[in-house]
């Protein structure tokens, strides 16, 4: 098989766990029929990248190129590409491809494939190399996983939402979260002030649960009716067998099962932070009232769409702080600290 023509663009690299990012040249397939070019105007900074690009995963391959929350416009189109066209803005989020036949794939989760091909750090079947992410001017994606923007929203702020958006929005439409609801989020870091945002949008009573007393102004601002803060035991225990559902943010080690006693009867506490060690659940706190306990992976192109088409009805964007790539490895830093509201954006244009 013959190597695919490729181009250069600019990014910004790692060459290894311990190097910071700096400025590089990288190839990207020239696109084939079914391929869209998009040249990136804003990129997020996830979590996922730092752990990424410092291989705290294990799993990643230098040079390393992170991000997965892109933004930008079409440039160049294959000659089969239907959906989009020169000019449109669009998104490209966690996932650039899978196998496209198996069940999961087949009932729109492509998260749950096991042949998904991420963002970054996955094996490029045209390169035959990893994969490398929004960190750069310019992608090529095949088109069924490029994503149309809302013509409406920001679009700096309208990046986090194909990682933290989808990933907070996904378990809150699948166990149905609504009107008649009490809902706890847990942490009010970039994934949970939009857990907060989508569960106001969705109708549903929010209370935002966090170790910081100084972040309850925030948290009421962004839409949560109330707050509690978890260290405080009489407070916790104030709303005992009194949640419907629980989404958990946070990625630091804590007790789940502090919010599992919060449940009613049937109610689900879902995970979707990554906590480094894993996490005890004490078998009573589940028995003893039917509560469920689960995690869930961002979404699939369809869920992430409507997810997307959702914010645009709804005026909803993440907040967050512009950022100049050479900025990068200072909010590296930063994240690490918690020292941002709520999500680092990469102005592309400053890569130039």
């Amino acid at each position: 098989m013959s190597k695919p023509v490729c181009y250069s663009t600019k990014a910004f690299a790692t060459p290894s766990a311990t190097s910071p990012l700096s400025a590089a040249v990288i190839e990207r397939r020239v696109p084939t029929a079914t391929d869209v070019q998009i040249q990136i105007l804003y990129c997020g900074v996830c979590h996922s990248d730092l752990h990424f690009a410092r291989n705290e995963w294990h799993f990643t391959q230098y040079p390393a190129v992170p991000g997965h929350e892109i933004v930008g416009r079409v440039t160049a189109v294959g000659s089969g590409v239907k959906k989009f066209k020169v000019g449109d803005t669009v998104g490209v989020g966690c996932l650039v491809d899978s196998c496209r036949t198996c069940p999961e794939c087949r009932s729109g989760l492509e998260q749950f494939c096991g042949g998904m091909v991420m963002t970054y750090g996955s094996m490029d079947k045209h390169l035959n190399r990893p994969t490398l992410g929004g960190y750069a001017q310019s992608i090529v994606v095949t088109e069924d996983f490029v994503l149309r923007m809302p013509a409406n929203l920001d679009l700096a702020a309208a990046a986090p939402l194909l990682c933290a958006g989808i990933t907070t929005y996904s378990p809150l439409r699948k166990w149905q979260v609504g009107p008649g609801h009490k809902v706890g989020i847990v942490g009010l870091g970039g994934l949970g002030h939009m857990g907060v945002k989508f569960a106001r949008a969705f109708g549903a009573r929010v209370v935002l649960f966090t170790t910081s007393p100084g972040k309850t102004a925030d948290a009421q601002r962004l839409g949560a009716h109330e707050v509690v803060v978890s260290k405080d035991a009489a407070a916790m225990a104030a709303h005992a067998g009194s949640f419907d559902f629980i989404l958990d943010t946070v990625s630091a080690n804590h007790d789940v099962n502090a919010y599992l006693n919060l449940l009613k009867r049937d109610g689900h506490l879902v995970l979707v932070g990554a906590p480094e060690q894993p996490v005890a659940v004490a078998p009573f706190s589940l028995i003893f009232a039917r509560r469920s306990f689960s995690g869930s992976l961002i979404g699939g192109l369809p869920e992430t769409q409507e997810m997307l088409d959702f914010c645009g009805r709804h005026g909803i964007t993440a907040d967050i702080e512009r950022i100049r790539m050479d900025q990068i490895n200072t909010a590296y830093e930063r994240m690490l600290k918690s020292d941002v509201k709520y999500r680092f954006v990469i102005d592309m244009a400053t890569l130039a």
